[in-house]
């Protein structure tokens, strides 16, 4: 059996559990792969979060549910989830722009998304460069901030650290580099799924030198590493070719740690635009077992 059918094994179970609690330890098994690597290959390919994509199809099924105007709403809300009537009502409200009641009063119209399923695409026409990395912990310095993920594009977080840091913080910061992987580190931790999720990002290079008092610093772990070499800015295409053409062929997956990328340099002070930079992104992985996760 391939990773594409794994992976909508796992979406199938979810479908058939939508009016019951939703293991995610079991969905992953079907995906043979574990839930943080599941979630983030979902989310990247997707472009919307597992919980949010469980959310709209619960919320599908309840619209349909409520054409029969016998069923009581406090019913369906219990059955998709929803521990009172308010809080149904207003996640109702939310995705079709009008409440539970007022759609059985009305001809509003309403939304519907249907099962997903992952398809096969034709890929791999350019080539991937990457490597394979064992690399011993290693510290961190640089400059902190608390980032709310964005689908796309610099995160407002990210860009803040950028605007504010004055040329003599950052040329100390590039003074501290004296430990590999050399160049400025963008690290991501916490990151998560990228959906509506607060991180922490540091703007930093690799030193084995004290951390000065008005920085931060960060111990990355010792573990393996898929590095991709790849040209800034970002796209969802480039994206859909890690987490949907390389990683389902790689063997790897994706574990929960820190992510960084290795470049490109900051022009303090500015917005950043870039054209066709490369950089180098780490990620942290672990071999799949044969016998799935």
């Amino acid at each position: 059996m391939n990773v594409l059918q794994h992976l909508n094994e796992a979406l199938d179970y979810i479908e058939q559990h939508l009016d019951t609690e939703i293991d995610e330890l079991e969905v992953a098994r079907r995906a043979c792969c574990s839930v943080y690597h599941f979630k983030r290959v979902f989310s990247f390919l997707s472009g919307i979060s597992l919980q949010d994509y469980i959310r709209r199809r619960r919320l599908t099924l309840a619209a349909l549910e409520l054409q029969d105007r016998t069923a009581k709403v406090i019913d369906i809300s219990l059955k998709y989830g929803y521990q009172s009537p308010d809080a149904f009502t207003r996640a109702f409200q939310a995705m079709h722009g009008i409440t539970p009641t007022e759609m059985r009063t009305c001809s509003g119209s309403l939304k519907a998304y249907p099962p997903m399923t992952f398809r096969l695409s034709i890929g791999g026409s350019e080539p991937m460069k990457f490597r394979i990395v064992q690399k011993d912990a290693f510290q961190v310095v640089g400059i902190k901030n608390k980032v709310t993920a964005i689908e796309m594009g610099e995160h407002p977080g990210v860009e803040e650290v950028w605007l504010k840091t004055t040329k003599e913080t950052y040329n100390e910061l590039k003074s501290l580099n004296d430990a590999e992987p050399f160049g400025m580190l963008h690290v991501d931790v916490g990151e998560g799924v990228r959906q509506s999720r607060d991180y922490d990002y540091y703007m930093s290079v690799a030193t084995t030198k004290p951390c000065p008092s008005h920085l931060s610093a960060l111990t990355i772990p010792g573990q393996t590493w898929a590095v991709f070499q790849i040209k800034i800015p970002w796209s969802k295409e480039k994206w859909h070719r890690i987490y949907g053409e390389w990683f389902p062929s790689s063997g790897y997956e994706q574990i929960e740690g820190p992510t960084f990328q290795v470049g490109p340099e900051i022009e303090v002070g500015a917005k950043q635009i870039y054209t066709e930079v490369d950089v180098e992104l780490w990620l942290p992985v672990a071999k799949i077992q044969k016998n799935g996760y």
